[in-house]
Parts: structure tokens; sequence; C-alpha cells
């Protein structure tokens, strides 16, 4: 069978294989237990399904615009001036399935073939992979201090005759590091003196700790035209746990948004009606939910540290928001892949491995799930990895002897 070279180049989704696996374990009556998993387990905001049902309930579920819905975008337009203190207009904004497929549209909009696209590590999994889509390439900046924060030196040091484009992802998946306002204030002024374009991926920009917020690269752009090559992107997926709805926006310069909506338009018609429905319910609804989960999250990770804490060769770097953190288990085992297969194994548990980004002896895990899965499942990974452990550990009624050395 013929393939196309581009197809050929793109790996698979490893977050949405892991998901696929627990599925499997679930369903045949096994006792796993996800700390690999990026989606809250709280409800949907109420006004979120209300603002949906009365829709379907109309009977008239009909194509919305290409860009998004008339009320779709009024709820961003309100939300980025909250959030961002920033007026933006219509024309500056472009809804879409999800926050992924907003990044995607940019990179298809503004890439040329073998043109490069930055994004400081540790990254998200498909940061590597989305330039592909478009012929380009993406290439992955590491902290030359061996940290999750970079400096903008790390920054310029990759930057070449090819670069067209830096994505910063702040809240950061997977380490769940905040990137200081100094370093953002960096990459926004780097940015215009050089003109590239900057993709603020701010899916996780609510989820901070400690009375924290995330910095807003809109405080520190001078270029406030229609020339400006700042773009952001949001959702409702993370903040609203309304990951199944896929909903999510860019907001940019008004020639850039109309050429996004053009290619939007020919992939996907655009985002269905109902589900944009279910947005503004939830943008324009109470806000306690964002604010519940939050909470819920930052003690989550409490417990989550707590427990890494307890283990003599792990190294934590401490979660400042989103839902995950990202320890260092090399001194158990450098290869995370084999590593992650081992938990599966020996004490299902499910985790993922550091190297899908860009991190070698690292595991992500993610703390959105119960404090019981938390405590159990790390519990069993101590089991598993530590010999002075007791050499026997009951799962249920089901009793697991350690023959492992």
């Amino acid at each position: 069978m013929s393939i196309s070279e581009i197809a050929k180049g793109i790996s698979p989704s490893p977050t949405l294989a892991l998901n696929e696996k627990f599925a499997i374990l679930r369903e045949k009556g096994d006792p796993v237990i996800h700390l690999g998993g990026g989606e809250p387990k709280s409800k949907v905001p109420m006004e979120a399904i209300m603002s949906s049902v009365a829709h379907l309930n109309s009977g008239e579920i009909r194509y919305a615009p290409a860009d998004g819905s008339r009320e779709m975008k009024q709820a961003v337009i309100r939300y980025t001036e909250e959030f961002y203190s920033r007026k933006v207009e219509p024309e500056n904004v472009m809804i879409s399935g999800g926050a992924k497929q907003a990044i995607m549209v940019a990179l298809q909009a503004i890439l040329n073939q073998q043109e490069e696209v930055l994004f400081p590590a540790p990254y998200w999994v498909s940061y590597p992979e989305m330039p592909k889509l478009a012929g380009a390439i993406g290439i992955p900046v590491f902290a030359e201090d061996g940290s999750f924060h970079p400096r903008i030196q790390d920054i310029e040091q990759r930057v070449g005759s090819y670069t067209r484009a830096i994505i910063i992802n702040s809240p950061n998946n997977p380490s769940g590091v905040v990137y200081s306002k100094e370093f953002i204030s960096d990459v926004v002024g780097f940015c215009e003196k050089k003109k590239l374009y900057l993709i603020m991926d701010d899916i996780y920009h609510r989820l901070v700790f400690n009375g924290k917020k995330a910095a807003n690269a809109f405080d520190y752009a001078k270029d406030k035209s229609e020339n400006s090559k700042l773009i952001i992107i949001n959702g409702v997926s993370k903040q609203y746990a309304m990951t199944g709805f896929r909903i999510g926006w860019a907001i940019a310069n008004k020639k850039l948004i109309e050429t996004m909506t053009n290619i939007q338009a020919h992939q996907t018609s655009g985002p269905s009606i109902l589900l944009q429905k279910a947005a503004v319910g939830a943008m324009n609804g109470v806000q306690s939910s964002v604010e519940n989960l939050c909470m819920t999250l930052e003690n989550n990770r409490n417990v989550m540290i707590d427990h890494l804490n307890s283990f003599e060769g792990v190294k934590v770097t401490v979660p400042q928001g989103t839902f995950y953190c990202l320890a260092d288990f090399s001194n158990y085992m450098k290869d995370s892949a084999k590593l992650s297969g081992f938990l599966i194994d020996k004490v299902q548990v499910l985790t993922m491995p550091g190297v899908e980004f860009g991190m070698e002896g690292h595991l992500r895990l993610s703390y959105c799930g119960s404090i019981k899965d938390i405590t159990e499942g790390i519990e069993r990974m101590k089991w598993a990895l530590d010999l002075k452990s007791p050499n026997e550990l009951y799962i249920g009624d089901r009793k697991l002897v350690r023959d492992w050395v």
C-alpha cells in the first residue's frame, strides 16, 4: 500500500494509546489505576449541559460559520477582556474543534516546507508531530541548566534562518512548571524583534496554584496592531472539564484568522454548533467549577508530592499548575518506556514515559484522579521499585509476590 511521506513520519499519540490500554484493562475487570491521564474527573458545568440541551430540544442543529458562531465569539471576546485585559474584535477570533485543532490550523497557515518551529522541553507530545503535517520541522529547546524552565538564551541559541515560530505552553504539560513573567516578557520581545510568530498555548492558564497567575503575553507585547504575530490558543477542555466537547479557539491578527478560517472550512466546515452552545454556557455561567477544580488539583498535587518524596531515588520538581508531575525515576530505570511497561505489567499502574515529552528517565504522573488512586497507585509503584518494601502486596484479594530484582 502506498502511503505519503508525511503520513509515514507521523507517530501515534502515546497519550491516546495509553487511554485505550486503560479502557481495555478496566473492561477485563483488572484493578488498574490510571496515573497517566489528561482529563479532570469533575463534572461538566451544569450551565454547559443546560445550554446544549436547550438547543438540542429546538431540533435546529445546523451548520455553524466556519470560524465559529457569533454567540461563541462574543463569549471568547468577553473571556479575553476579563482574563487577558485585551479587547479583541470578532475578526480576531476563530473557534475550532479543540485547542489542538486551533494550533494545527495556525501551523498550516504560517509554515512552509522545511521551516522550523521551536518549543521548550519538556513539551506536549503533539508539538514534534504537528509541524510535520505542514511539511515543517519541530525543534525542542532544552534548558542548559537541566531544569524544566528555559532561559531566553536557550531559545536564542536555537533560532536560525529557517525558524518561523515558537510555541510556549505555560503552565506546562508535562512538568506543571509555570514560566516566569520575565521569561514570557523576554520571549514576546524576542519574537517581535525577530518577526517570529509566537503561539501561546494557554490551555491550562487558569489552573495555577498557591494564588499565583500565569503570565499574560499581551502584557508585554509592544506591537498591538494587526501586524502582530502573537497567537493565543485556549479552550474549554481542561478548566471546565469538557474534554469530550472539543471546543477551542485562536486569537490573532485578522488576516491570519481569515487564512486559518479558510483552511478550517475545508477541513471540518467548523466546529459543531451544539458543542459551541455548551461552551458558551460554561464560559458565561458561574465560574465556581473552575475555582473548585483548581483547589482540588492543588490538594491532589500535595498528596502526590508527599508520596513521591517517600521514594529514596525519585527527584521531583513541584508542579505550580496543570494536573501533571514529571518525576525523575532514572535511579530505578533509565529507559522510561521500559519502566512504564514494567509498572503496568507488575502492579497495573499506568504512567506516561518521559521520553515522549523529551525527558528520558522521567515519568509523567497525573493527579487529576481521586486521592485513593493517587495514594494506592504510588504505593504500588513504590512496592514494585523499592526492594526494601515487603515481598508481598495485596491488590484487592489478589496477592502479588515480588519475583524480580
